[in-house]
Protein backbone atom coordinates (compact mmCIF):
# COMPACT_ATOMS: atom_id res chain seq x y z
CA UNK A 1 0.00 0.00 0.00
CA UNK A 2 1.45 3.66 -0.97
CA UNK A 3 0.19 6.91 0.12
CA UNK A 4 -0.21 10.21 -0.80
CA UNK A 5 2.11 11.42 2.49
CA UNK A 6 4.94 13.66 0.52
CA UNK A 7 8.67 13.12 1.86
CA UNK A 8 11.32 13.63 -0.27
CA UNK A 9 13.64 10.37 0.28
CA UNK A 10 16.54 9.54 -1.57
CA UNK A 11 17.98 7.02 0.37
CA UNK A 12 21.80 7.50 0.03
CA UNK A 13 22.91 4.78 2.44
CA UNK A 14 20.91 1.67 0.68
CA UNK A 15 22.13 2.90 -2.99
CA UNK A 16 25.95 3.75 -2.18
CA UNK A 17 26.61 0.38 0.69
CA UNK A 18 26.54 -3.09 -0.02
CA UNK A 19 23.43 -4.92 0.74
CA UNK A 20 21.93 -8.44 1.75
CA UNK A 21 20.91 -10.19 -1.68
CA UNK A 22 18.95 -12.38 0.52
CA UNK A 23 15.24 -10.80 0.23
CA UNK A 24 13.29 -13.24 2.49
CA UNK A 25 12.83 -12.19 6.10
CA UNK A 26 14.62 -14.93 8.47
CA UNK A 27 16.98 -14.86 10.95
CA UNK A 28 20.90 -15.03 9.96
CA UNK A 29 24.48 -14.01 10.14
CA UNK A 30 24.68 -11.66 7.31
CA UNK A 31 28.08 -11.23 5.22
CA UNK A 32 29.33 -8.47 3.58
CA UNK A 33 26.22 -6.40 3.74
CA UNK A 34 25.27 -2.55 5.90
CA UNK A 35 22.08 -3.75 6.14
CA UNK A 36 19.23 -6.18 4.77
CA UNK A 37 15.65 -4.85 3.24
CA UNK A 38 12.89 -5.76 5.11
CA UNK A 39 9.47 -4.70 5.55
CA UNK A 40 7.45 -3.34 8.71
CA UNK A 41 5.09 -6.32 9.94
CA UNK A 42 1.40 -4.71 10.09
CA UNK A 43 -0.37 -4.32 12.73
CA UNK A 44 -4.27 -4.22 13.67
CA UNK A 45 -5.41 -0.88 14.65
CA UNK A 46 -2.78 1.89 14.30
CA UNK A 47 -4.01 4.48 16.85
CA UNK A 48 -1.36 8.02 17.12
CA UNK A 49 -1.04 8.53 20.95
CA UNK A 50 1.35 11.81 20.17
CA UNK A 51 3.83 13.83 18.10
CA UNK A 52 6.72 16.24 18.12
CA UNK A 53 5.44 18.98 15.93
CA UNK A 54 8.80 20.49 15.89
CA UNK A 55 10.55 17.32 14.22
CA UNK A 56 7.98 16.84 12.01
CA UNK A 57 9.09 20.25 10.87
CA UNK A 58 12.58 18.92 10.49
CA UNK A 59 11.45 16.69 7.32
CA UNK A 60 8.98 19.17 6.30
CA UNK A 61 5.95 17.46 7.51
CA UNK A 62 2.61 19.50 8.01
CA UNK A 63 0.77 19.72 11.18
CA UNK A 64 -2.13 18.60 8.54
CA UNK A 65 0.13 15.35 7.32
CA UNK A 66 0.65 14.77 10.96
CA UNK A 67 -2.72 14.75 11.91
CA UNK A 68 -4.31 12.81 8.85
CA UNK A 69 -5.50 8.93 9.05
CA UNK A 70 -2.36 8.24 6.59
CA UNK A 71 0.27 9.28 9.22
CA UNK A 72 -0.67 6.79 11.87
CA UNK A 73 -1.03 4.24 9.54
CA UNK A 74 3.11 4.77 7.90
CA UNK A 75 4.31 5.28 10.98
CA UNK A 76 3.22 2.21 12.53
CA UNK A 77 4.34 0.27 9.56
CA UNK A 78 1.37 -0.56 7.54
CA UNK A 79 1.89 1.53 4.68
CA UNK A 80 5.30 3.44 2.92
CA UNK A 81 4.89 6.66 1.57
CA UNK A 82 6.68 7.27 -1.74
CA UNK A 83 10.14 6.70 -1.62
CA UNK A 84 10.48 4.95 1.68
CA UNK A 85 12.50 1.38 1.16
CA UNK A 86 12.96 -0.40 4.65
CA UNK A 87 16.11 -2.08 5.81
CA UNK A 88 17.29 -2.84 8.99
CA UNK A 89 21.16 -2.03 9.74
CA UNK A 90 23.89 -4.76 10.50
CA UNK A 91 26.19 -4.04 12.82
CA UNK A 92 27.67 -6.17 16.34
CA UNK A 93 29.31 -4.43 19.14
CA UNK A 94 30.61 -5.18 23.33
CA UNK A 95 27.80 -5.66 25.07
CA UNK A 96 29.13 -5.07 29.10
CA UNK A 97 32.18 -5.55 27.73
CA UNK A 98 32.41 -8.79 25.85
CA UNK A 99 32.58 -8.92 22.39
CA UNK A 100 28.79 -10.40 21.18
CA UNK A 101 29.28 -10.60 17.53
CA UNK A 102 26.80 -9.48 15.68
CA UNK A 103 23.63 -8.15 16.95
CA UNK A 104 22.09 -5.35 13.96
CA UNK A 105 18.55 -3.90 14.33
CA UNK A 106 16.59 -6.54 15.73
CA UNK A 107 13.35 -4.65 16.46
CA UNK A 108 14.43 -1.32 14.55
CA UNK A 109 13.55 -0.53 10.34
CA UNK A 110 14.75 2.21 8.91
CA UNK A 111 12.13 3.36 6.39
CA UNK A 112 14.61 5.93 4.44
CA UNK A 113 16.34 8.84 4.39
CA UNK A 114 14.25 12.03 4.01
CA UNK A 115 16.23 15.14 2.48
CA UNK A 116 14.14 18.24 3.61
CA UNK A 117 14.13 21.53 1.71
CA UNK A 118 17.29 22.81 3.55
CA UNK A 119 19.21 19.72 2.39
CA UNK A 120 19.42 18.35 5.71
CA UNK A 121 19.43 14.87 5.68
CA UNK A 122 16.84 12.70 8.58
CA UNK A 123 17.17 8.64 8.58
CA UNK A 124 13.29 8.37 9.99
CA UNK A 125 13.25 4.83 12.03
CA UNK A 126 10.21 2.58 13.42
CA UNK A 127 11.18 0.81 17.06
CA UNK A 128 9.04 -1.88 17.55
CA UNK A 129 8.12 -2.30 13.88
CA UNK A 130 8.60 -6.43 14.10
CA UNK A 131 11.16 -8.94 13.28
CA UNK A 132 14.40 -8.78 10.99
CA UNK A 133 17.01 -11.12 9.94
CA UNK A 134 18.71 -9.47 13.46
CA UNK A 135 16.26 -10.57 15.57
CA UNK A 136 17.63 -13.80 17.15
CA UNK A 137 14.54 -15.52 19.12
CA UNK A 138 13.28 -12.01 20.00
CA UNK A 139 9.65 -10.63 18.07
CA UNK A 140 11.13 -7.29 17.44
CA UNK A 141 8.10 -5.95 18.95
CA UNK A 142 8.25 -3.03 21.21
CA UNK A 143 5.50 -2.61 24.17
CA UNK A 144 3.96 0.78 25.26
CA UNK A 145 5.69 1.76 28.87
CA UNK A 146 9.54 1.50 26.91
CA UNK A 147 8.30 3.51 24.01
CA UNK A 148 6.33 6.14 26.05
CA UNK A 149 9.67 6.71 27.49
CA UNK A 150 12.06 6.87 24.96
CA UNK A 151 9.67 9.08 23.23
CA UNK A 152 9.68 11.49 25.82
CA UNK A 153 13.14 11.31 26.94
CA UNK A 154 14.49 12.01 23.23
CA UNK A 155 12.84 15.20 23.31
CA UNK A 156 13.65 16.18 26.92
CA UNK A 157 17.41 15.19 26.07
CA UNK A 158 17.00 17.55 22.75
CA UNK A 159 15.45 20.61 24.85
CA UNK A 160 17.88 20.34 27.26
CA UNK A 161 20.56 20.81 24.79
CA UNK A 162 21.94 17.50 24.91
CA UNK A 163 22.85 16.23 21.40
CA UNK A 164 20.67 13.20 20.91
CA UNK A 165 18.27 11.23 18.33
CA UNK A 166 14.60 12.97 18.11
CA UNK A 167 11.51 11.38 18.36
CA UNK A 168 8.87 12.03 15.86
CA UNK A 169 5.92 10.04 17.19
CA UNK A 170 4.25 7.12 18.78
CA UNK A 171 1.79 4.92 17.80
CA UNK A 172 -0.10 2.29 19.33
CA UNK A 173 -0.65 -0.94 17.28
CA UNK A 174 -3.77 -2.47 18.54
CA UNK A 175 -1.94 -5.97 19.10
CA UNK A 176 -0.28 -7.21 22.35
CA UNK A 177 3.13 -8.18 23.27
CA UNK A 178 4.23 -10.52 25.87
CA UNK A 179 6.52 -9.47 28.37
CA UNK A 180 8.56 -10.80 30.80
CA UNK A 181 9.08 -7.53 32.38
CA UNK A 182 11.65 -8.85 35.27
CA UNK A 183 12.81 -11.82 33.55
CA UNK A 184 11.72 -14.38 37.08
CA UNK A 185 9.20 -16.28 34.89
CA UNK A 186 5.86 -13.73 34.99
CA UNK A 187 5.21 -12.69 31.62
CA UNK A 188 2.17 -11.04 30.53
CA UNK A 189 0.52 -9.23 27.52
CA UNK A 190 1.02 -5.64 27.08
CA UNK A 191 0.24 -2.71 24.19
CA UNK A 192 2.20 -2.95 21.29
CA UNK A 193 3.80 0.18 20.04
CA UNK A 194 5.91 2.02 17.64
CA UNK A 195 8.09 5.11 18.02
CA UNK A 196 9.60 6.54 14.96
CA UNK A 197 13.04 7.92 15.99
CA UNK A 198 14.41 10.40 13.82
CA UNK A 199 18.13 11.05 12.91
CA UNK A 200 20.61 12.10 10.44
CA UNK A 201 22.56 8.77 11.02
CA UNK A 202 22.07 5.28 13.29
CA UNK A 203 24.95 4.46 12.45
CA UNK A 204 26.89 2.78 15.65
CA UNK A 205 30.68 1.91 16.57
CA UNK A 206 29.34 -1.63 16.35
CA UNK A 207 28.85 -0.72 12.54
CA UNK A 208 32.41 -0.67 11.98
CA UNK A 209 33.61 -3.50 14.67
CA UNK A 210 31.73 -6.12 12.90
CA UNK A 211 33.35 -5.56 9.54
CA UNK A 212 36.49 -5.18 11.70
CA UNK A 213 36.06 -8.36 13.38
CA UNK A 214 35.02 -10.18 10.44
CA UNK A 215 38.48 -9.23 8.66
CA UNK A 216 35.79 -7.60 5.95
CA UNK A 217 37.79 -4.87 5.40
CA UNK A 218 36.81 -4.01 1.86
CA UNK A 219 33.16 -3.45 3.34
CA UNK A 220 34.52 -2.25 6.37
CA UNK A 221 36.72 0.86 4.14
CA UNK A 222 32.86 1.16 2.21
CA UNK A 223 31.35 2.52 5.40
CA UNK A 224 33.65 4.42 6.93
CA UNK A 225 34.24 6.34 3.11
CA UNK A 226 30.35 6.89 3.30
CA UNK A 227 30.31 7.72 6.85
CA UNK A 228 32.80 10.42 6.15
CA UNK A 229 31.47 11.93 3.07
CA UNK A 230 28.15 11.75 3.88
CA UNK A 231 28.06 12.51 7.69
CA UNK A 232 31.62 14.69 8.06
CA UNK A 233 31.88 16.06 4.79
CA UNK A 234 33.60 19.10 5.67
CA UNK A 235 36.93 16.76 6.60
CA UNK A 236 37.56 16.14 2.68
CA UNK A 237 38.01 13.31 0.49
CA UNK A 238 38.61 9.89 2.63
CA UNK A 239 42.36 8.57 2.98
CA UNK A 240 43.93 7.31 5.91
CA UNK A 241 45.14 11.39 7.14
CA UNK A 242 41.52 11.94 7.02
CA UNK A 243 40.75 8.41 9.06
CA UNK A 244 42.47 9.67 12.02
CA UNK A 245 41.27 13.19 12.06
CA UNK A 246 37.89 11.91 11.60
CA UNK A 247 38.40 9.46 14.57
CA UNK A 248 39.62 12.50 16.43
CA UNK A 249 36.39 14.15 15.59
CA UNK A 250 34.80 11.06 16.82
CA UNK A 251 35.94 11.08 20.20
CA UNK A 252 35.16 15.07 20.71
CA UNK A 253 31.78 14.45 19.69
CA UNK A 254 31.40 11.98 22.55
CA UNK A 255 32.98 13.93 25.02
CA UNK A 256 30.65 16.46 24.70
CA UNK A 257 27.60 14.18 24.93
CA UNK A 258 29.09 12.58 28.24
CA UNK A 259 29.49 16.29 29.93
CA UNK A 260 26.21 16.87 29.11
CA UNK A 261 25.23 13.93 30.85
CA UNK A 262 27.09 14.56 33.87
CA UNK A 263 25.66 18.10 33.97
CA UNK A 264 22.12 17.25 34.26
CA UNK A 265 22.37 13.60 36.17
CA UNK A 266 21.59 11.59 33.19
CA UNK A 267 22.47 7.34 33.27
CA UNK A 268 22.17 5.94 29.81
CA UNK A 269 21.91 2.67 31.31
CA UNK A 270 23.60 0.46 28.46
CA UNK A 271 26.46 1.55 26.94
CA UNK A 272 27.54 -0.85 24.94
CA UNK A 273 29.47 0.15 21.74
CA UNK A 274 26.05 -0.80 19.52
CA UNK A 275 25.07 1.84 21.45
CA UNK A 276 27.26 4.23 20.53
CA UNK A 277 26.63 7.05 18.10
CA UNK A 278 28.83 7.76 15.85
CA UNK A 279 27.93 11.35 15.66
CA UNK A 280 28.02 11.84 19.52
CA UNK A 281 24.06 11.53 19.96
CA UNK A 282 22.31 10.21 22.41
CA UNK A 283 21.19 6.79 21.06
CA UNK A 284 18.97 3.93 22.36
CA UNK A 285 16.76 4.72 25.38
CA UNK A 286 16.40 1.89 27.09
CA UNK A 287 16.69 1.30 31.09
CA UNK A 288 17.81 4.71 31.93
CA UNK A 289 17.19 7.38 33.95
CA UNK A 290 18.02 10.50 36.14
CA UNK A 291 19.34 10.95 39.52
CA UNK A 292 17.19 11.73 41.59
CA UNK A 293 19.38 11.49 44.85
CA UNK A 294 22.90 11.91 43.87
CA UNK A 295 24.94 8.60 43.61
CA UNK A 296 28.16 8.43 41.50
CA UNK A 297 27.27 4.42 41.71
CA UNK A 298 23.32 4.41 40.60
CA UNK A 299 22.44 2.92 37.39
CA UNK A 300 18.92 2.49 36.51
CA UNK A 301 19.73 -1.16 34.51
CA UNK A 302 18.55 -4.31 36.57
CA UNK A 303 20.88 -6.14 34.51
CA UNK A 304 23.77 -3.99 35.60
CA UNK A 305 22.87 -4.61 39.62
CA UNK A 306 25.47 -6.52 40.25
CA UNK A 307 28.38 -4.79 38.66
CA UNK A 308 27.53 -1.48 37.91
CA UNK A 309 29.60 -0.94 34.86
CA UNK A 310 27.45 1.73 33.58
CA UNK A 311 26.92 3.31 36.94
CA UNK A 312 26.51 7.24 36.51
CA UNK A 313 29.92 8.07 37.76
CA UNK A 314 31.23 5.44 35.19
CA UNK A 315 30.02 6.85 32.09
CA UNK A 316 33.38 9.64 30.82
CA UNK A 317 35.65 6.19 31.60
CA UNK A 318 33.26 3.51 29.43
CA UNK A 319 33.05 5.80 26.76
CA UNK A 320 36.60 6.30 26.67
CA UNK A 321 36.49 2.75 26.03
CA UNK A 322 34.17 1.87 24.01
CA UNK A 323 36.12 4.40 21.74
CA UNK A 324 39.70 2.25 22.06
CA UNK A 325 37.18 -0.20 20.56
CA UNK A 326 36.14 1.73 17.57
CA UNK A 327 40.06 2.55 17.11
CA UNK A 328 41.08 -1.29 17.52
CA UNK A 329 38.18 -1.69 14.31
CA UNK A 330 39.31 0.97 12.16
CA UNK A 331 43.44 0.74 12.95
CA UNK A 332 43.54 -1.47 9.68
CA UNK A 333 42.56 1.22 7.46
CA UNK A 334 45.54 3.67 8.65
CA UNK A 335 47.91 1.46 6.96
CA UNK A 336 50.84 1.67 9.15
CA UNK A 337 51.79 -0.69 11.87
CA UNK A 338 52.32 2.69 13.91
CA UNK A 339 49.29 2.55 16.74
CA UNK A 340 50.48 6.13 18.45
CA UNK A 341 48.24 8.57 15.90
CA UNK A 342 45.42 6.50 16.71
CA UNK A 343 46.51 6.58 20.73
CA UNK A 344 47.27 10.27 20.64
CA UNK A 345 43.66 10.80 18.87
CA UNK A 346 42.00 8.68 21.62
CA UNK A 347 43.80 10.92 24.10
CA UNK A 348 42.11 13.62 23.10
CA UNK A 349 39.07 11.95 24.34
CA UNK A 350 40.51 12.52 27.75
CA UNK A 351 41.33 16.50 26.85
CA UNK A 352 37.97 17.07 25.78
CA UNK A 353 35.95 15.93 28.41
CA UNK A 354 38.47 17.25 31.02
CA UNK A 355 38.08 20.92 29.62
CA UNK A 356 34.88 20.36 28.99
CA UNK A 357 33.93 18.69 32.58
CA UNK A 358 35.70 21.88 34.00
CA UNK A 359 34.15 24.26 31.95
CA UNK A 360 30.46 22.91 32.89
CA UNK A 361 30.80 22.51 36.49
CA UNK A 362 32.17 26.21 36.45
CA UNK A 363 29.17 27.03 34.87
CA UNK A 364 26.73 25.08 37.18
CA UNK A 365 28.35 27.00 40.02
CA UNK A 366 27.78 30.16 38.48
CA UNK A 367 31.29 31.17 37.61
CA UNK A 368 32.71 32.90 34.12
CA UNK A 369 35.89 30.38 33.78
CA UNK A 370 37.44 27.29 36.21
CA UNK A 371 40.30 28.52 38.09
CA UNK A 372 42.37 25.02 38.59
CA UNK A 373 43.45 26.49 41.90
CA UNK A 374 40.89 26.80 43.48
CA UNK A 375 37.63 25.16 41.55
CA UNK A 376 39.12 22.00 41.49
CA UNK A 377 38.93 21.02 45.28
CA UNK A 378 35.40 23.28 45.36
CA UNK A 379 34.12 20.71 42.88
CA UNK A 380 35.06 17.17 44.20
CA UNK A 381 34.39 18.43 47.37
CA UNK A 382 30.75 19.12 46.43
CA UNK A 383 30.35 15.88 44.80
CA UNK A 384 31.26 14.25 48.44
CA UNK A 385 29.20 15.95 49.84
CA UNK A 386 26.42 15.91 47.92
CA UNK A 387 26.45 11.51 47.89
CA UNK A 388 26.84 11.88 51.93
CA UNK A 389 23.19 12.29 52.33
CA UNK A 390 20.50 11.93 50.36
CA UNK A 391 20.36 14.92 47.83
CA UNK A 392 18.04 15.66 45.03
CA UNK A 393 20.97 16.86 42.25
CA UNK A 394 18.33 18.53 40.28
CA UNK A 395 17.04 20.95 43.07
CA UNK A 396 20.37 21.33 44.76
CA UNK A 397 22.08 23.11 41.84
CA UNK A 398 18.92 24.95 40.57
CA UNK A 399 18.38 26.02 44.68
CA UNK A 400 22.05 27.19 44.14
CA UNK A 401 21.21 29.74 42.53
CA UNK A 402 19.00 31.51 44.96
CA UNK A 403 22.13 32.03 47.89
CA UNK A 404 23.01 35.31 48.18
CA UNK A 405 27.02 35.69 47.95
CA UNK A 406 26.85 38.88 50.43
CA UNK A 407 24.71 36.71 52.49
CA UNK A 408 26.10 36.77 56.63
CA UNK A 409 27.49 33.50 56.54
CA UNK A 410 28.18 33.12 60.40
CA UNK A 411 25.53 30.81 61.01
CA UNK A 412 25.19 26.85 59.02
CA UNK A 413 21.46 26.61 59.36
CA UNK A 414 20.65 30.02 57.82
CA UNK A 415 23.20 29.57 55.22
CA UNK A 416 21.89 26.54 54.10
CA UNK A 417 18.22 27.47 54.65
CA UNK A 418 17.52 28.32 50.62
CA UNK A 419 18.92 24.21 50.20
CA UNK A 420 16.62 22.58 52.28
CA UNK A 421 14.05 21.37 49.38
CA UNK A 422 16.84 19.14 48.04
CA UNK A 423 16.92 16.89 50.90
CA UNK A 424 15.27 13.77 51.06
CA UNK A 425 15.62 13.22 54.49
CA UNK A 426 15.62 15.73 57.03
CA UNK A 427 17.04 13.38 60.17
CA UNK A 428 20.75 13.24 58.32
CA UNK A 429 21.02 16.79 58.11
CA UNK A 430 22.79 16.55 61.55
CA UNK A 431 25.16 19.34 62.80
CA UNK A 432 28.11 17.68 61.50
CA UNK A 433 26.60 17.78 58.30
CA UNK A 434 25.87 20.99 58.25
CA UNK A 435 28.88 22.42 60.21
CA UNK A 436 30.17 20.23 56.59
CA UNK A 437 28.17 22.04 54.19
CA UNK A 438 28.88 25.35 55.82
CA UNK A 439 32.36 24.86 55.50
CA UNK A 440 31.91 24.23 51.28
CA UNK A 441 29.45 27.39 51.14
CA UNK A 442 31.79 29.90 52.55
CA UNK A 443 34.78 29.23 50.09
CA UNK A 444 32.12 28.75 47.79
CA UNK A 445 30.63 32.21 48.52
CA UNK A 446 33.97 34.14 49.00
CA UNK A 447 34.66 32.40 45.03
CA UNK A 448 31.57 33.66 43.84
CA UNK A 449 32.40 37.45 45.23
CA UNK A 450 36.01 36.96 43.57
CA UNK A 451 34.56 36.31 40.15
CA UNK A 452 32.33 39.92 40.70
CA UNK A 453 29.12 38.51 38.56
CA UNK A 454 26.36 40.63 39.51
CA UNK A 455 23.68 38.78 41.61
CA UNK A 456 21.48 38.68 38.78
CA UNK A 457 23.59 37.96 35.83
CA UNK A 458 24.97 35.08 37.60
CA UNK A 459 21.53 33.44 38.57
CA UNK A 460 20.09 33.94 35.02
CA UNK A 461 23.56 32.16 33.97
CA UNK A 462 23.37 29.31 36.34
CA UNK A 463 19.91 28.63 35.54
CA UNK A 464 20.29 28.62 32.25
CA UNK A 465 22.92 25.16 32.62
CA UNK A 466 20.91 23.62 35.76
CA UNK A 467 17.37 22.50 34.63
CA UNK A 468 14.39 23.25 36.61
CA UNK A 469 12.50 19.90 34.98
CA UNK A 470 13.67 16.65 34.25
CA UNK A 471 12.40 13.49 32.77
CA UNK A 472 12.41 12.14 36.47
CA UNK A 473 11.65 8.10 36.24
CA UNK A 474 8.57 8.42 38.26
CA UNK A 475 6.77 11.14 35.95
CA UNK A 476 7.29 8.83 33.32
CA UNK A 477 6.33 6.23 35.34
CA UNK A 478 2.68 7.99 35.50
CA UNK A 479 2.33 9.06 32.12
CA UNK A 480 2.64 4.61 31.53
CA UNK A 481 0.36 3.75 34.28
CA UNK A 482 -2.34 6.65 32.74
CA UNK A 483 -1.49 5.63 28.85
CA UNK A 484 -2.01 1.84 29.66
CA UNK A 485 -5.49 2.53 31.03
CA UNK A 486 -6.25 4.86 27.34
CA UNK A 487 -5.23 8.03 28.82
CA UNK A 488 -2.83 9.92 27.08
CA UNK A 489 -2.50 13.46 28.46
CA UNK A 490 0.22 13.34 30.72
CA UNK A 491 2.07 12.09 27.81
CA UNK A 492 0.89 15.29 26.06
CA UNK A 493 1.67 17.66 29.43
CA UNK A 494 4.67 16.25 29.99
CA UNK A 495 6.32 16.54 26.45
CA UNK A 496 4.88 20.66 27.08
CA UNK A 497 6.44 20.89 30.19
CA UNK A 498 10.11 19.16 28.87
CA UNK A 499 10.09 21.53 25.80
CA UNK A 500 11.09 24.60 28.24
CA UNK A 501 13.29 22.77 31.27
CA UNK A 502 14.86 25.72 32.35
CA UNK A 503 12.07 27.74 32.50
CA UNK A 504 10.36 28.74 36.20
CA UNK A 505 6.81 27.72 34.62
CA UNK A 506 4.62 28.44 37.97
CA UNK A 507 1.60 26.40 37.01
CA UNK A 508 4.14 23.16 37.12
CA UNK A 509 5.59 23.84 39.85
CA UNK A 510 4.83 20.05 41.52
CA UNK A 511 6.91 18.43 38.46
CA UNK A 512 9.79 19.83 39.62
CA UNK A 513 9.75 18.38 42.82
CA UNK A 514 11.46 15.51 44.64
CA UNK A 515 10.83 11.97 43.98
CA UNK A 516 7.35 10.59 46.37
CA UNK A 517 8.08 8.03 48.75
CA UNK A 518 5.87 6.22 46.91
CA UNK A 519 8.39 5.76 44.20
CA UNK A 520 11.50 4.69 45.87
CA UNK A 521 11.41 1.40 44.96
CA UNK A 522 8.50 1.35 42.95
CA UNK A 523 9.11 -0.50 39.11
CA UNK A 524 9.66 2.00 36.58
CA UNK A 525 10.81 4.45 39.26
CA UNK A 526 13.72 3.10 40.74
CA UNK A 527 15.43 1.00 38.30
CA UNK A 528 14.49 -0.91 35.21
CA UNK A 529 15.06 -3.89 33.18
CA UNK A 530 16.28 -4.30 29.17
CA UNK A 531 12.60 -5.95 28.56
CA UNK A 532 10.84 -3.82 25.83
Amino acid sequence: MTTKLRLNFDNKFIRTLPGDPEPLNFRRQVLGACYSKVLPTPVSQPQLVVYAWEVAQLVDLSVSACDSPEFAQIFAGNALADGMEPYALCYGGHQFGSWAGQLGDGRAINLGEAVNAAGKRWTLQLKGAGPTPYSRSADGLAVLRSSVREFLCSEAMHHLGIPTTRALSLVLTGDTVIRDMFYDGHPKAEPGAVVCRVAPSFTRFGSFQLFAARGDLTALKQLVDYTITTDFPHLGAPCPAVYLQWYTEVCRRTAEMIVHWQRVGFVHGVMNTDNMSILGLTIDYGPYGWLENFDLNWTPNTTDASGRRYRFGNQPSIAFWNLGQLANAIFPLLETDDISPLQAALNTYQQHFAEGWQAMMASKLGLQQFDPASDYDLCTDLLTLLQSVETDMTIFFRRLALLDSHADTSDDAQLMAPLLEAYYLPEQLTPAYQAQLGAWLRPYLQRLRRDGLPEAQRRQNMNAVNPNYVLRNYLAQVAIDQAEQGDFSKIHELLELLRHPYDEQPDKRHFAAKRPDWARQRAGCSMLSCSS
